[in-house]
């Protein structure tokens, strides 16, 4: 029987004393386990993804030298073989490096693949940066096992509509046992499933079993939940790692299905897995967890409305950081509402989070009498509205560079998407926790933030105020849009469509056909499209959000400001 280790870890882009310590330690707990072989996830050692770091000569000599100090580690664990994912050196024409993936055994590479499908779509450029890798198979004898290789993307063309080459072709012909895929495969709603089915249905088709090894943590944007699994035909998905969490775990191959690593039978996956408000929640706590900490912030503020969004802003912050390294205030103006402020101070009492208080009314006076003064006319209307939110914002960046505090904002994707946001205001911030979440999905995740701490955390007031900006006297998001139930279909099927899961899919496509066969409705989806065009600058000077959809802003959606639609 193959034992085969599974090192599902949490990477940082260029710390190569750390990935290489943590790729180290983990060898010699394979060796102890006694597998035979301990598989790591792609790039694990320079992390995923370095961007135009690649192009950096220092990056790539540091790089060399973790790969070394790797090769002699190797050494003192003679019989295992490591396989890592890191960067080779292209001789020939096209781009200067290859997504590589090595096989390193006592002191030397006994076997080395290069990458040969690389995505250019959603968030994925590597072909900015790698050149494709030969098209054939690579395949190593590993205590008697013939086992294949492949990286991430090559995985994911068995159905052959997305690129010319299927490696699985070559794989096949090759006759391995087992076949080993490496990834950096980052999580949205859905991911799972879709992984479970396109592996599922490549290994029923080919007859080849599958470990497919992933890593976990937030990088920029992205977060990677892990949920390494292992698939073989007739036997489905037989083994999955823990997700959100860096796992190790050791399991046995034989006769083409999986076991323990004593042979004993595993433990099913469940074939649901996380409800879609868990997995949206652990994906923010984790995307804000390693942003902060590799930023190098241990405390993060926010400006606290009394409102859905900064409530639940708050207490995913919370979770995330600890309550004692959370802080928010509370800018009461002329027009904000009582509860702007008795809200706040019920809700960080209950999530333990301390609450400051800083009013902005001889602030904005101060600058409508200086503007009047200046320019000879009265400050007014949208002028006078974002003049607030913008002195709000100025606050909360005093604070942060006072402190030294992550200023988190918390716009969600509905008010992005149409730039119901002020620019400079409120989308200020190091981070925005909420910005790939529609307005219904936060009351969603709100409730459920409620429900897993067995309390209510967020106060029900909360939940039940019609949304308002509170910049205009008596107003709410109603005057300016229509009801988020309308619009948050509108905006799914118009920015997402079939990227969205399929029923989602299908949801927001009859709602908007059955919008268009008035003329009300087609009215209103015209003006909403056009908001979302017109509002693109805004969107490009927001600070990064965490991913949450397969197509957040950001990288995974790239428009021209100036076009014309």
């Amino acid at each position: 029987m193959l034992k085969l280790a599974i090192a599902q870890l949490n990477y940082t882009v260029g710390d190569f004393a750390g990935n290489a310590a943590a790729t180290e330690r983990h060898m010699a707990g394979a060796a102890a386990a006694g597998a035979d072989i301990i598989v790591f996830s792609e790039l694990s050692l320079c992390g995923y993804y370095p961007a135009d770091l690649l192009e950096d000569a220092a990056f790539l000599r540091r790089l060399d030298g973790a790969l070394e100090q790797i090769i002699d580690a190797s050494r003192r664990v003679p019989r295992l073989v490591t396989v890592l994912g890191s960067v080779r050196r292209n001789t020939g024409p096209g781009k200067p490096l290859y997504n590589a993936l090595l096989a390193i055994q006592d002191g030397a590479v006994v076997a080395e693949y290069y990458k040969q499908l690389l995505p250019t779509y959603g968030i994925f450029d590597e072909r900015r940066h790698f050149e494709p890798g030969p098209e054939g198979a690579c395949v190593l004898d590993v205590a008697g096992h013939r086992i294949g290789f492949m990286v991430c993307e090559d995985g994911w063309n068995d159905a052959g509509r997305d690129y010319r080459v299927n490696p699985f072709t070559a794989l096949r012909a090759a006759g391995p046992e087992l076949v080993v895929s490496i990834n950096a495969s980052p999580s949205d709603i859905g991911k799972r499933q879709q992984r479970h089915d396109l592996f599922r249905a490549a290994a029923e088709r080919t007859g080849l079993p599958i470990v497919y090894v992933n890593q976990i943590g937030g990088q920029d944007q992205l977060v990677f939940d892990g949920g390494s699994f292992a698939v073989a035909p007739g036997q489905g998905v037989a083994f999955e790692a823990q997700r959100f969490k860096e796992d190790f775990q050791v399991i046995g191959f034989a006769a083409g299905r999986f076991s323990g690593a004593d042979g004993e039978a595993l433990p099913v996956p469940p074939p649901a897995g996380l409800s879609v408000p868990d997995f949206t929640r652990r994906q923010i706590v984790l995307g804000l967890q390693d942003y902060a900490r590799r930023c190098n912030f241990t405390k993060a503020v926010v400006g606290s409305s009394g409102g859905i969004d900064s409530a639940l802003t708050l207490a995913l912050a919370a979770e995330a950081l600890g309550a004692d390294n959370v802080f928010a205030i509370t800018m009461p103006s002329a027009y904000s509402s009582e509860g702007s402020v008795s809200d706040s101070v019920a809700l960080c009492d209950r999530l333990g989070v301390t609450l400051y208080t800083h009013p902005i009314l001889a602030l904005v006076d101060n600058y409508r009498a200086g503007f009047g003064a200046a320019f000879d006319a009265p400050l007014q209307g949208l002028a006078l509205e974002n003049l607030q939110a913008r002195v709000r914002g100025t606050i909360l960046m005093e604070y942060s560079n006072s402190f030294g505090a992550l200023l988190l904002t918390t716009g969600n994707k509905s008010e992005i998407s149409v730039g119901y946001c002020t620019l400079y205001g409120d989308t200020n911030g190091g981070l925005g926790l909420l910005g790939d979440l529609y307005k219904t999905e936060v009351y969603a995740l709100a409730r459920h933030v409620n429900e897993h701490a067995g309390r209510d955390i967020i106060p029900a007031a909360v939940l039940s105020k019609p949304p308002s900006a509170e910049l205009a006297p008596g107003q709410q998001d109603t005057d300016s849009l229509p009801p988020y139930e309308v619009l948050d279909e509108i905006l799914k099927w118009h920015i997402e469509g079939k990227r969205l899961p399929q029923a989602e899919a299908a949801a927001a496509s009859a709602f908007v056909e059955q919008l268009l066969q008035g003329e009300d409705g087609k009215k209103l989806i015209a003006r909403i499209l056009g908001m979302v065009a017109r509002n693109e600058y805004k969107r490009r000077q927001a600070p990064p959000i965490i991913r949450v959809r397969s197509r957040a802003f950001g990288s995974g959606r790239q428009m021209p400001i100036t076009a014309k639609y």
